[in-house]
């Protein structure tokens, strides 16, 4: 059996918020309070139906990791729409395995770290806003790409992209940061898609239509 870790120190509340959506709700909460002493009793409803969805939206669970050291797991949460060998990529030096994981507006957007390494660069890439389940989806979008490289040598790349909707891509790591498998490295607001390209040797743990969760779902296993 597999030994499990916290990859950050848990959260102090019940309902952890990601940080970057506190002012979007204080803003949300203070219109409805507004809507609501003025009297405008149905815009102060659907005020304070804006204020829960946006809660829930930035909400940013705690979660327990694998230790197995060749275990990469999903760095997001939401559905597998592809997994395949690509002969040639602009984010892996010749054949690799990509791995997409979809997230509708429903999903926990806070990303994880797949694998643990060292971060060797971030590239940012202007570009569409076209929906994120489709596949030029990856070529298209605005999208924000780390290159790690692990403690066994190995090299992969995690590719945050925005989807139709999204507008705002976070990335809270930089080049040359230690990262840990699990850790949180960003979010996507508003609906997106997130690429993995992993060694073409890469063990494969899921396959399209899976549901997986960031940090807990394993992906595959490294050779």
């Amino acid at each position: 059996m597999s030994n499990f870790f916290f990859p950050d120190s848990p959260g102090q509340t019940a309902f952890p918020v990601a940080r970057a959506g506190y002012r979007l709700i204080l803003a949300s909460a203070f219109i409805t309070v507004v809507l609501a002493l003025t009297g405008l009793s149905v815009l102060a409803l659907m005020g304070l139906a804006v204020t829960v969805f946006i809660c829930c939206f930035f909400r940013d669970p705690d979660r327990v990791v694998p230790g197995s050291d060749n275990t990469v797991v999903s760095p997001a949460d939401g559905k597998i729409v592809e997994a395949a060998i690509l002969n040639n990529s602009p984010y892996f030096e010749g054949q690799c395995l990509k791995i997409s994981v979809f997230m509708t507006v429903f999903n926990v957007h806070v990303n994880r770290i797949p694998q643990e390494g060292e971060v060797q660069k971030i590239n940012y890439h202007p570009g569409k806003f076209i929906s994120a389940n489709l596949d030029k989806a990856s070529s298209d979008n605005e999208r924000n790409a780390v290159f790690i490289k692990t403690d066994q040598g190995k090299k992969y790349c995690v590719v945050q992209i925005a989807g139709l909707i999204a507008r705002r891509i976070i990335c809270h790591i930089n080049k040359g940061d230690k990262v840990i498998r699990g850790q949180r490295f960003g979010m996507i607001c508003f609906g997106s898609r997130l690429d993995v390209y992993l060694p073409d040797d890469t063990s494969l743990n899921v396959r399209i239509g899976d549901k997986v969760k960031a940090g807990t779902s394993i992906l595959g296993y490294l050779k």
